[in-house]
């Protein structure tokens, strides 16, 4: 049987089995090499050193004193009996201080702090009874022969503090790592995996593994943290974008067809009948679009833009490309409310052009159909009927299109829209109904975000795609004034909200209020409810607005049409209606028939009612940043200005309402996305970015390091293209394989 490498010990086996039960379970913490990755989040100083005559209060500091005296006291605590605590005296020569202990280990400090002996105190200075205290100092006692350099070098000690939990403390890891360092040396790092090639790391000028690790724990300097980091971080980035690239690179192996638009066909009528010309954005992404269809790979591209930048336009003209080299394009949206929204926005563009096999449809028209989990019998069959035969060039759905009855003639373009919303799962098996004259054949890729991401995002979350950027909304569009009304502290504004609501819509308008929760009864156990369950459980004052459950649409919308919005047309949307009872609603509202929707964000997405002015989005704060600037994005799709009104109980000073006001202040999509991804931090990159996994990335962040990701996406491309397979590199294919199980392997070969 071959020895188990060391870093691959089992914790139990180093720190027994209680300790390792608990890391396990409240840390995830398995093996030796688990530990060691477990870096300090922060490292705390002892302070500096300072005489007793001279103390700054509220400051760590470190003294070197003697013990002038000792003694226990007992004291009432308060109805729950007596309690004991030490009071030693220390002195100097410049000054006199106090250092107090509580608790069990009253007697065990007295037996150590006997008057007479010397040592140094670290701690935090406080007052009490108008004397200076040091409350439950760190201390080491010192002999007649203690040197200078000795103190000096207690004070500037560098303390690393790791992130613990109840069941563990700081201090408790701190001796683990110690003890896992010291088997590590002892075995001279036997079974170390470095997954930096040697060429990249002294290029770089980065320091080896085992340093990096000594470093992080136990660092004698600021250098040698800021050496380390710069190390740890690399090693995340590089193996991170080595698993990206090796995935791009297998995508160029796979066959695909190329799909370029005929002259005179389909796009070139519908190019012809636009109202509007292309802005700039719309025509440079395009043409990547374009370039990547024409491929015989297939294309594998993130299109992202600012809210109302035109994204569905760029791949309705892809769709039709498509269709005009004989192929399909189907769309796969996350919602049945979006799903049919873009499908009524899609053939109301098209025109005649959707009515491909119908009296009056133009000579190069297709058929445009919907496809979503509600339809009727025969409305399904004929959909896909007309899928398999080729009759339908456009299908739009939702999760309906994935299941294994849906056959298509010849899948060429898959567009996914609102990516976050789909399992990777999903998006593959919609990709593998590709094939062309009974050749499987992967169909080319196109995936929308609603939201702009930052770019390192894109690098990571994204890496395996390339990415279009739009960044220019199209002319016409009016700006958006966003405000947030504290209704708690100023109640009186919330009735000013709903008078300019009564406004908009005496202009001619209409508008949306949303809301976090239905209402029905039915999601008191779901999202809303846990919502306000949780935030029982929680001690700050600001918690007090969630005490409530989350506003719900009914009753809202029951207390407008009977209170404030008294004689206006308001109706309610929400996920659980009848699929035909939504788009009703939905088409009574781009009608003009509706003064004032009262919504979950089933409008988060997708619809667009340029008539629609005004926004009041109830209990804001419960909802995240780029969620709120993709709801603002429903209003001011016409000309006239959009008002978006963010309401909230929280205080002043909660975390809550700083994020409302951040998003109030910027209409920058880029800008708020980092504000978003900075809050909730990165999640794990390669799963569920919300699914609670411990993180992958432990050292790199992706806001802060930019520099370095792109960095290590270069070295990991220029790695992949010449030795794809990593045979030249096999500690870079053991890391791999460390940080890719199984399950993270999947997310990527199907991302």
């Amino acid at each position: 049987m071959e020895p188990v490498p060391a870093l691959d010990e089992p914790l139990k086996k180093l720190l027994g089995a209680a300790t390792a039960k608990v890391m396990a379970e409240h840390l995830d913490l398995h093996t030796v090499g688990d530990l060691l990755h477990h870096y300090p989040r922060r490292y705390a100083e002892r302070g500096e050193l300072t005489a007793l005559g001279e103390l700054p209060l509220d400051e760590h500091v470190t003294v070197v004193a003697q013990v002038a005296d000792a003694r226990v006291l007992t004291f009432n605590k308060g109805g729950r009996g007596t309690g004991q605590r030490l009071e030693v005296t220390i002195t100097d020569g410049s000054g006199r201080m106090q250092l107090v202990f509580f608790g069990r280990a009253v007697f065990f400090h007295q037996k150590e702090l006997l008057p007479g002996r010397r040592g140094m105190f670290a701690g935090k200075v406080g007052v009490f009874n108008r004397k200076l205290q040091l409350s439950h100092p760190e201390y080491k006692l010192l002999d007649a022969d203690t040197s200078d350099e000795t103190v000096k070098a207690f004070a500037s000690e560098l303390l690393p503090i790791y992130p613990a939990v109840k069941q563990l403390e700081s201090w408790t890891i701190e001796q683990s790592v110690s003890i896992a360092l010291d088997s590590m040396e002892a075995t001279s790092w036997a079974g170390l995996v470095d997954p930096l090639p040697t060429a990249l790391r002294e290029g770089r000028g980065l320091t080896d593994l085992p340093d990096a690790l000594r470093k992080v724990h136990r660092p004698h300097t600021k250098a040698d943290i800021a050496q380390a980091r710069d190390r740890l971080k690399w090693d995340e980035a590089f193996v991170l974008q080595v698993a990206l690239a090796r995935r791009r690179y297998a995508d160029t192996q796979l066959p695909a067809v190329a799909r370029r638009p005929a002259p005179d066909g389909l796009l070139d009528a519908f190019d012809a009948k636009l109202p509007f010309t292309l802005t700039d954005g719309q025509r440079r992404v395009t043409k990547e679009i374009f370039d990547d269809l024409a491929t015989e790979h297939p294309m594998h591209r993130l299109l992202q833009g600012e809210v109302g930048s035109g994204k569905t336009m760029v791949a309705l003209r892809a769709m039709l490309a498509v269709v005009d080299a004989g192929g399909q394009a189907a769309m796969l949206a996350p919602t049945e409310v979006l799903a049919q929204q873009h499908h009524r926005s899609v053939t109301e563009m098209m025109g005649e052009l959707a009515e491909g096999g119908m009296l009056g449809g133009s000579e190069h028209a297709t058929k445009v159909v919907l496809l979503t989990g509600s339809m009727g019998v025969a409305a399904r069959r004929q959909a896909l009927l007309d899928l398999v035969t080729g009759e339908a060039g456009i299908v739009i759905g939702t999760h309906a299109l994935i299941e294994d009855k849906v056959q298509f003639h010849d899948l060429g373009l898959v567009v996914v829209d609102e990516q976050h919303r789909f399992g990777v799962e999903q998006r593959d098996a919609l990709r593998g109904k590709g094939h062309t004259r009974g050749e499987k054949r992967t169909p080319h890729l196109l995936v929308m975000t609603a939201t702009p991401i930052p770019r390192t995002v894109a690098m990571t979350v994204f890496g395996d795609l390339e990415t279009s950027v739009l960044d220019q909304l199209p002319a016409g569009r009016s700006p958006i004034a966003s405000h947030v009304v504290p209704a708690a502290d100023k109640p009186h504004f919330l009735a000013r909200a709903w008078e300019r609501v009564r406004e908009e819509v005496e202009n001619g308008h209409q508008a949306y209020v949303v809301c976090p929760r239905i209402g029905d009864g039915e999601d008191e156990n779901g999202k809303g409810g846990k919502a306000a369950k949780g935030a029982k459980k929680k001690a700050a004052p600001e918690d007090d607005a969630e005490k409530r459950p989350p506003l719900a649409v009914l009753d809202v919308a029951a207390q407008l049409g009977a209170g404030p919005l008294a004689g206006l047309r308001v109706e309610v949307l929400h996920g659980r209606m009848h699929p035909d009872d939504k788009d009703d609603v939905m088409r009574r509202v781009a009608a003009g028939d509706v003064d004032v929707l009262v919504a979950t964000t089933v409008i988060e997405v997708g619809v667009n009612v340029p008539n629609a002015t005004a926004m009041v989005i109830m209990d804001a704060d419960r909802f995240g940043v780029s969620q709120l600037h993709q709801l603002r994005g429903r209003v001011g799709r016409g000309s006239a200005p959009g008002l978006c009104l963010l309401v909230s109980e929280m205080p002043e000073a909660a975390p809550a309402r700083r994020r409302l006001e951040a998003v109030a202040s910027t209409l920058d999509g880029f800008e708020l996305s980092r504000i978003d991804l900075e809050q909730r931090r990165e999640g794990d990159v390669l799963g569920q970015a919300q699914s609670g996994v411990r993180s992958s990335l432990r050292m790199l962040t992706v806001i802060e390091d930019e520099e370095v990701i792109a960095a290590a996406r270069e070295e990991a491309t220029a790695v992949v293209r010449t030795d794809p397979e990593l045979e030249s590199h096999p500690a870079l294919r053991t890391a791999l394989d460390a940080l890719l199980d199984k399950e993270r392997e999947e997310f990527l070969e199907k991302g």
